[in-house]
């Protein structure tokens, strides 16, 4: 007779979920052991280096990945890589161990109250009622993570497995399609909204990075002759940024956004929050003589938007047909908006490295279809100048803007795209937080290169304790060698200090991106920056 493991088996396949992201622990092993030939087993160190490369996948892949957690332990440690798949759109479905279903009623050891732990950032947490619907809630979790494009979470005790699968149909659809149509009296409002307006400007967001969005905002940009922003501390480029027409990233904080959205009467946020901000200001997001309206597929952007009109639609069909229908604006030669990196001098002899030298040194050097993986708080602004996204999927960081993302999900966007070049750009105090993702990297033979810039310290927390006038309580740690923790991992590793070796190494390595099969990890000692404001 059929085990519910069996069955729970071919409903992964059905929905492609064929590769484990997993930490196992006593709870799952009855799941584990013996694993069909045809589902792929990958083992990352810690429960936040899973759902970050489970992340890192299903972003890459722009389809659900699998990740396996243990009870109480496993999914408190992974709560806020759950929270960073949430705010990054991640689908996710998400497998929790627990104990034994017969005597879960008197709590036994490794029992835990599971349902409510990972707060509200999954889209969907269902503890089955019987072992026989496990299988039925694993495909409404697939469902529910595209559809939400979040983490769903099924709670299974570990007794469940081995348990008779009834031979009833699995109580949810084998296929669930959406519709990917517009509504065509949005497209003619919007359309005309633009079309009425003097100066207009597009912000771009994360939910508008895939091929198709780009195509028509790019071509609705050069209709209309005006600006594209990039949203501020975007998780993804929404718009290519070496094009003409883009602008920049819009700054973080109230007045400076008013100011740079102060010339333009009319602002359509795509794919984006309207409008993301830190630190808290008083006053209007816009001047009052800016009408802000909102497209976006996230009904969570739409329904908190303070705008004058949100649509919530399919952002490719919406953007395109929006391009179609909006007239050519008179202008005589299409603006550049672009604001261009000043240059980056070389260090001279003797000076230490800044993240500026080293961006700058990899930007002349990298495929164009690189994806840049990013976690350096610090220096964010000289990466978005230095290395622009210039195709879909180019920049890829943590939405939520907790640490700990982009080293595993470097490895698990690799492995799911292969044909991709990646690199992780992190500071030495992120990399720390989800460091064992080295060892998962050397593993599975993953070719990412790590660049840690080591500065020794938390430098955009003693940057912004400066701005409050105050001095950090917090001690440098210029002890700390990430490359010897990586060589201790199996990951290659090399130190670099000088500007000549940064860039003997890169001549050596960038050319090796596409094809290579080992990780590297290059740790690069620099100054830190000075003052950052977001």
């Amino acid at each position: 007779m059929r085990s519910v493991r069996d069955a729970a088996f071919d409903v992964l396949r059905a929905h492609g979920l064929t590769t484990v992201f997993a930490n196992p622990g006593s709870t799952e092993v009855s799941l584990l052991s013996d694993l069909p030939d045809d589902l792929e087993f990958v083992l990352a160190l810690h429960e936040g280096s899973v759902v970050g490369a489970a992340t890192g996948w299903a972003i890459a892949r722009q389809a659900p990945a699998l990740a396996l957690l243990h009870t109480t332990a496993g999914l408190g440690n992974a709560v806020g890589a759950l929270a960073t798949a949430r705010e990054n759109r991640a689908p996710l479905v998400v497998l929790v161990g627990q104990q034994d279903r017969r005597h879960l009623a008197q709590e036994p050891f490794l029992a835990g109250r599971l349902e409510g732990l990972a707060g509200d950032y999954p889209v969907r947490v269902e503890t089955p009622p019987r072992a026989q619907d496990v299988p039925g809630a694993i495909g409404r979790a697939a469902h529910a993570a595209r559809t939400a494009r979040g983490p769903a979470l099924v709670i299974v005790p570990m007794s469940d497995w081995a348990e008779p699968m009834e031979e009833l149909p699995v109580p949810a659809p084998a296929v669930l399609l959406q519709s990917s149509g517009t509504d065509a009296r949005s497209v003619a409002k919007v359309a005309g909204l633009l079309g009425a307006a003097v100066s207009p400007a597009l912000v771009v967001g994360a939910g508008a990075d895939d091929a198709a969005t780009w195509e028509a905002l790019t071509e609705l940009a050069e209709t209309l002759g005006c600006p594209v922003w990039q949203e501020s501390f975007g998780a993804r480029a929404g718009f290519p940024q070496d094009h003409p027409s883009f602008a920049g990233h819009l700054p973080g904080d109230r007045t400076r956004l008013r100011e740079t959205l102060a010339p333009h009467d009319f602002v359509l946020v795509v794919g984006a929050p309207a409008l993301r901000q830190y630190p808290y200001a008083t006053g209007p997001l816009v001047h009052e003589g800016t009408r802000l309206v909102l497209v976006t597929d996230d009904p969570g952007e739409a329904h908190r938007a303070p705008v004058d009109l949100a649509v919530l639609t399919p952002l490719p069909a919406f953007c395109a047909e929006l391009a179609g229908a909006v007239p050519p604006r008179p202008a005589a030669v299409r603006p550049d908006f672009r604001r261009r990196a000043a240059a980056v001098e070389p260090p001279r002899e003797g000076e230490p490295l800044r993240a500026a030298h080293v961006f700058a040194a990899f930007a002349g050097r990298l495929p164009a279809d690189t994806v840049v993986v990013e976690e350096t708080p610090s220096s964010r602004p000289d990466l978005h100048a230095l290395l622009p996204a210039r195709r879909p999927l180019g920049f890829l960081s943590a939405a939520m803007g907790g640490l700990g993302f982009a080293m595993p999900a470097a490895v698990g966007v690799r492995m799911a795209v292969p044909e991709r070049p990646v690199v992780a750009m992190l500071g030495d105090g992120s990399s720390l937080y989800q460091i064992q993702s080295l060892w998962t990297a050397a593993h599975y033979h993953v070719g990412v290169i790590f660049v840690v810039l080591a500065n020794g310290r938390y430098a955009v927390m003693d940057r912004l304790a400066e701005l409050q006038g105050g001095k950090p309580p917090w001690p440098a740690f210029e002890e700390v060698s990430v490359s010897a923790m990586a060589g201790a991992l199996g990951c290659p590793a090399r130190r670099v200090t000088d500007h000549a070796e940064l860039l003997r190494e890169l001549d050596a390595v960038v050319p090796t991106l596409r094809d290579r099969t080992e990780p590297l990890l290059l740790e690069v000692a620099v100054e830190p920056d000075p003052i950052f404001v977001p």
